[in-house]
């Protein structure tokens, strides 16, 4: 399995973002596709995750930012964030559970800076 995240960049304080990630390879179907984060000098964290059943988790400090959807068609995740904060600095990256198994894609660096 591999993926692929895009659209990571520099932004200005209460801009947006929309970061894609397409899955290729071997995949007979998906369970949960989600992005994670970190930050220089602290632990990788999840932002958000969307089960097959359309189910999702945000983190508590992106709640009614961040939006995350999913192509099932085309096994790819979004996350959209809005109203960006510097603390949002970091490099993302997605994930997907696959039969039990955990991916994760090379990460996009997404900088909130004036």
């Amino acid at each position: 399995v591999q993926l692929q995240a895009s659209g990571g960049g520099l932004v200005q304080p209460g801009g947006s973002l929309r970061l894609s990630c397409a899955t290729s390879g071997s995949i007979f179907s998906i369970n949960t596709m989600g992005w994670y984060r970190q930050a220089p000098g602290k632990l990788r964290e999840l932002v958000a995750t969307k089960s097959s059943g359309d189910s999702t988790v945000y983190t508590e400090s992106v709640k009614g930012r961040f939006t995350i959807s999913r192509d099932n068609a085309k096994n790819t995740v979004f996350l959209q964030m809005n109203s960006l904060k510097p603390e949002d600095t970091a490099v993302y990256y997605c994930n997907v559970n696959v039969a039990s198994i955990n991916y994760f894609g090379k990460g996009t660096q997404v900088t909130v800076s004036s």
